[in-house]
């Protein structure tokens, strides 16, 4: 388990990626969700492993990405902030297949043992060109994701709906305590 590695998890469209950026503008090691990157990559290069299209196959190659992500995070000083990864990837293909994904790789590859989940803001929800689905399929995804770490042992921490850097500083507060 790495203590370092820091999981921002929750509802699409919640805040995660803001309140990464948050953290990255004070000072600390920041990850991309892989999701997006690999929607990126595919709408890029004209591929089908997309969530609207390929669920299970976006799911792998988001899987096939958060676990570099981890290996390239090693290296990296002090704590690591994680839009998304590892779990969530896992938690997407066995929603998609019904195989078992999230066990051996939630329990081989740990994190930090306080997961922060934003959860669903309507008021902030909007799609793009790599959110498509609609704020109720966000709400249901953020379920199965509660209950992916749950079930992975996890303590959850949901953060309130509140300014990027009140967010920030909680979470940041949680960490030291």
């Amino acid at each position: 388990m790495s203590d370092r590695f820091v999981i921002l998890s929750g509802c699409s469209g919640g805040g995660k990626s803001t309140l990464l950026a948050e953290l990255r503008r004070r000072g600390h090691a920041t990850v991309e969700e892989p999701g997006r990157r690999v929607i990126a990559a595919e709408q890029a290069s004209g591929g089908s492993a997309l969530p609207w299209l390929d669920l299970a196959g976006f799911a792998r190659r988001a899987i096939a990405l958060a676990l570099a992500d981890r290996a390239a995070a090693a290296s990296l000083p002090g704590r690591v902030f994680f839009d998304r990864g590892l779990i969530d990837a896992a938690a997407a293909l066995e929603h998609a297949t019904g195989t078992p994904a999230l066990q051996p790789l939630g329990r081989a590859h740990r994190y930090h043992p306080t997961v922060f989940l934003t959860p669903p803001w309507p008021e902030i929800y909007a799609t793009d060109p790599a959110r498509r689905h609609g704020f109720d399929a966000a709400v249901a995804e953020y379920a199965r994701l509660e209950d992916a770490y749950r079930r992975l042992g996890y303590r959850l921490l949901i953060l309130p709906r509140e300014s990027v850097a009140a967010r920030a500083d909680r979470l940041l507060a949680a960490l030291q305590g």
